[in-house]
């Protein structure tokens, strides 16, 4: 009957270390675990479509940093996003901050378009050259209605 008890205990054990290992494991990939090391930069955009407080920021396709915080300016009925960019990457100031997609069926994700300037954005900063994600679904449609622009 004893070997029954630790044989239960065993498994119990077993299953309760990769619930722990799990978790970190899914903390980590997902940036909750992350420190807050780096610095905050903020963006206002038309539309945000997929985009949401976790989705990564990347620079040539190397995630750089996560979105922190999405609000809905009443002023201007424009997205208003922060953003953290990890200490030591150097953001120049006449950057694009792009919503990008990963592909038709992916997700969306915000893109850091470099530009040339010998001066960089500092914590606080707002991007100002921006464009917001494009619909899909809206391009197919003036596709096929054949908008009469050519």
């Amino acid at each position: 009957m004893s070997s029954y008890n630790a044989t239960e205990v065993l498994v119990g054990g077993v299953v309760l270390a990769c619930a722990v290992a799990f978790g970190v494991y899914a903390s980590q990939s997902t940036g909750l675990s992350q420190s807050s090391g780096g610095y905050e930069l903020g963006a206002s955009f038309r539309s945000l479509e997929g985009v949401g407080v976790g989705t990564d920021v990347r620079l040539a396709g190397v995630k750089i940093g996560t979105v922190t915080g999405v609000d809905l300016n009443p002023e201007t009925y424009r997205a208003d996003t922060t953003f953290s960019i990890s200490d030591g990457i150097l953001v120049p100031d006449d950057s694009a901050i792009v919503i990008s997609s990963e592909g038709l069926l992916g997700g969306n994700f915000v893109e850091v378009m470099p530009g040339g300037s010998p001066f960089y954005f500092e914590a606080g900063d707002q991007v100002e050259d921006t464009q917001g994600a494009v619909s899909l679904i809206s391009l197919l449609v003036k596709f096929v209605a054949g908008d009469g622009s050519e």
